[in-house]
């Protein structure tokens, strides 16, 4: 699993026109991509180390500070744009193996005590942020 993380003071995502998900003030928002040997171990393994990466104001945790997630999924994180003009997507896992895996982490997410909103798998979506910081950084697991 990969995931792009960055530290927020409100984001926010729409589909359709409709806000699926927000995270109003600090919190993290979190795009997760899943490759084809991902697993829900793995989910698990992603979702504890979200809850308790110190990223925040003050090297704090949401953890620590109770702080919103916005978790959205981005199969795009697994394009390869190396050869070519037109990156190639064969690293994603198809949707049918993806799809469950973020919903694990955001299930596991949850079972740790985090709120957390999402945005709407599949769907076209508009995901509008203010980094703080900037603050950004990649996980793989």
């Amino acid at each position: 699993m990969r995931a792009v993380v960055q530290r927020v003071d409100g984001a926010a995502v729409t589909v359709d026109g409709e806000t699926t998900g927000e995270v109003v003030g600090e919190g993290l928002c979190v795009l997760v991509g899943v490759t084809h040997d991902d697993t829900p171990a793995k989910a698990a393994q992603l979702a504890r180390k979200l809850w308790t990466l110190r990223i925040l104001a003050g090297e704090k945790s949401c953890s620590d500070t109770g702080a919103a997630l916005l978790v959205v999924s981005q199969f795009t994180l697994y394009g390869d744009a190396r050869k070519g003009r037109r990156p190639t997507w064969n690293a994603a896992a198809p949707g049918d193996v993806a799809e469950p895996l973020v919903d694990e982490v955001v299930k596991q997410l949850r079972e740790l005590g985090a709120e957390v909103h999402t945005g709407r798998f599949g769907a076209s979506m508009r995901v509008g942020l203010t980094n703080d910081g900037p603050f950004t950084v990649l996980l793989e697991m």
